[in-house]
């Protein structure tokens, strides 16, 4: 979490050939893109309750489909059993129970249905985080068993993924580098191991069916309260978290410290995925366009295509990945009245054939800015800093929006699922 109140296809394909922390160097001619007949967006689900601030979802084994967000003073959890439908709020215990958080959030679940809830709390007076707890539940949400796995000054950005393995691995930051824990029993006990890195912050985390770990170390960590310049990596694990292979990530971006309300170039959490086949995936934007590389050797050397070019600023990606060379993104566009969501498809038959992109219908969030005086011109907001969205068990996707609408009286979000035509 960072500081309140933010507010023609071309391809272009790099080989980078990195060595550890290397900058990415030799370049391939460029390949066309081929569009994909354009999908179709389905009407919004809203859930009205506690607002939903940079909602997470994630589907369970049995189908279950959860969402949590942030924005009360307590952890908040729904749960649809209908694909989406209907939604009910899930009672994930007691502040004596140990579930504690009221900022950034994540969720997991393991191959034999363990589901995961990682939660931050933030210290909304001084702005700074103080405490990472996460939850487990074995029985799809009616009990839960709760661990505090920090109470540690800028604690932040906190994430959770399951291993093939069963293993569930979270990361955060706290302005002193990127802190790990792992446990091995359903969420039972957590261990603490050494940092993955001494500086920069927990951008991003993705673990491969195969099982490998991925790590996006950003250079700004601490709810934007710390930075360490040049920290820009992705550190990868093939051993379950025992060591890591560290590697600049591809491309070029800046980033803007300290924090400004109108940043220039909008960016925090830098998305990865993993293919089936064990391909890592890598999205980010800056001023040029819209940005995806692949990786088939662990981060050492990568292959980048600029999606989209031109026209309006696009900020806060999303990326996830399920078959081999098929994978979901969504972004921002705009700000403001101008403020909408792009969701779109992306396939990779072969690295050296055109990518397919399909996008769905622009969408404006129901999401605006907090604390308006009365009277001003609305304006939309993100309300977080990435649109989730996941790949369903029946071939739809689905994303997960914000509605933060204070003049109204409105919280809660919103839940849509995108089809081919």
């Amino acid at each position: 979490m960072r500081i309140q109140n933010k507010h023609c296809l071309l391809l272009v394909v790099c080989a980078f050939a990195l060595t550890s922390c290397d900058r990415p160097r030799e370049y391939v001619p460029a390949l066309p893109i081929t569009s994909a007949p354009a999908l179709k967006l389905s009407e919004p689900v809203d859930q009205l309750d506690e607002l939903a601030r940079e909602p997470m979802l994630v589907q369970h084994p049995d189908g279950t489909i959860f969402v949590a967000g942030y924005g009360a003073n307590v952890p908040c959890l729904w749960r649809s059993g209908d694909g989406g439908a209907t939604w009910t709020r899930v009672q994930v215990g007691t502040e004596a129970e140990g579930a504690i958080g009221n900022s950034d959030v994540d969720l997991a679940v393991s191959p034999s249905g363990t589901l995961y809830f990682v939660v931050m709390t933030f210290d909304r007076a001084k702005e700074e985080g103080i405490g990472i707890a996460v939850g487990a539940s074995r029985d799809v949400g009616a009990t839960w068993t709760w661990t505090q796995l920090s109470n540690d000054r800028y604690d932040d950005r906190p994430w959770v993924k399951v291993g093939p393995d069963g293993a569930a691995h979270a990361i955060w930051n706290d302005g002193s580098g990127v802190s790990y824990a792992v446990s091995r029993d359903d969420g039972a006990t957590w261990q603490e191991q050494p940092r993955i890195h001494p500086q920069g912050g927990s951008s991003h985390l993705a673990i491969a069916t195969t099982g490998e770990i991925a790590v996006r170390i950003s250079p700004i960590s601490a709810s934007a309260h710390m930075q360490h310049e040049g920290v820009d990596l992705i550190a990868v694990s093939t051993d379950g978290g025992a060591s890591w292979e560290k590697h600049a990530a591809p491309g070029e971006r800046t980033w803007t410290f300290p924090y400004v309300e109108n940043d220039p170039m909008p960016r925090w959490v830098e998305p990865l995925a993993w293919d089936a086949s064990g391909a890592l995936y890598y999205l980010w934007t800056n001023p040029a366009g819209l940005w995806l590389a692949q990786s088939t050797d662990r981060g050492a050397t990568w292959m980048t295509w600029q999606i989209a070019q031109g026209g309006e600023l696009r900020y806060f990606p999303y990326l996830t990945a399920r078959r081999p060379g098929e994978l979901a993104a969504s972004w921002f566009t705009g700000r403001g009245v101008d403020l909408q969501v792009q969701v779109a498809k992306v396939d990779i038959v072969q690295r050296d054939f055109p990518l397919r992109l399909a996008q769905a219908p622009p969408f404006a969030p129901d999401s605006w800015e907090r604390r308006q005086p009365p009277g001003e011109p609305r304006r939309r907001d993100t309300a977080g800093e990435y649109a989730a969205i996941a790949f369903l068990r029946d071939g739809r996707l689905a994303i997960v929006t914000p509605i933060q609408d204070d003049q109204a009286k409105r919280g809660g979000f919103s839940f849509r699922t995108i089809a081919a035509q």
